[in-house]
């Protein structure tokens, strides 16, 4: 697999996983905003809730297909010894993303924590991003 993976990046694995997870990180805030409107917390004359909720999950599939790759890629190439805080938050970040599709396909009273957990995988996001492509591009 780290073979692969180092084929597909063409040697580049860092810095791709350093594009996907900034590309995910600005796709995880645009998902805040896009929960607001279906929530109707936030109101823009240009979205309706019915749309930003459609949108909203359109985004979601997308971002766990992106994390699923970068997780696949930090993992298989790099493993857990460079991990630290980074392996701790990612893990923390896979596991709330799972719980938050579970109660998604399970509606009911459990819809309840999907804020809760949405704020949570997005702060995840940004801690696991902060201490990975963070440290790369010198902001972390």
């Amino acid at each position: 697999m780290e073979h692969l993976i180092e084929e597909v990046t063409r040697g580049n694995v860092t810095e791709v996983k350093v594009v996907l997870a900034t590309v995910i990180l600005g796709l995880a805030v645009y998902q805040l905003v896009l929960a607001a409107v279906a929530y109707g917390r936030l109101r823009l004359p240009f979205l309706e809730a019915h749309t930003a909720s459609w949108t909203h999950r359109a985004g979601g599939d997308t971002i766990v297909v992106l994390t699923i790759l970068v997780a696949t890629a930090c993992l298989s190439f790099y493993g857990f010894e460079e991990g630290g805080a980074h392996a701790v938050f990612g893990c923390l970040l896979l596991g709330v993303i799972a719980v938050k599709i579970v109660v998604v396909r399970a509606g009911g009273r459990l819809s309840r924590l999907l804020p809760f957990l949405g704020i949570s995988v997005l702060a995840l996001f940004g801690l696991t991003w902060l201490t990975s492509a963070g440290d790369f591009l010198g902001v972390g």
